[in-house]
């Protein structure tokens, strides 16, 4: 299967960013078409923050458009989100997502998580 490490996450005062990092790797042949970021707040439901496909096309939550920046580089198997004017609304667990197929030959579909980065804001 393929596991996904994310970083970067931390304490942040309002208004200041961050960036997060999450790198694939596997022990077989995989291919991840769409990559993305959800986050879950303190005592909601998880929630797509952003995602990237494999051709770079991005797709944004309105509580995200105009501060966060998803990028790919698909040779390192990585996923990035820039925040800027990071608000306390914003604290939550964020966790990275990719799904694709793995193996060859045969491909079977997979969905994988990461295990979660910490992102607060407060002053």
């Amino acid at each position: 299967q393929v596991q996904l490490v994310e970083s970067g996450g931390g304490l942040v005062q309002p208004g200041g960013s961050l960036r997060l990092s999450c790198a694939a790797s596997g022990t077989i042949f995989y291919t991840i078409y769409n990559m993305g970021w959800y986050r879950q707040p303190p005592g909601k439901q998880r929630e797509l923050v952003a995602s990237i496909s494999n051709g770079g096309t991005t797709n944004y939550a309105d509580s995200a458009k105009g501060r966060f920046t998803i990028s790919r580089d698909n040779a390192k198997n990585t996923v990035y989100l820039q925040m800027n004017s990071l608000k306390p609304e914003d604290t939550a667990v964020y966790y990275c997502n990719a799904a694709g197929t793995v193996g060859w030959p045969s491909r079977a579909d997979f969905n994988s998580w990461g295990q979660g980065t910490q992102v607060t804001v407060s002053p």
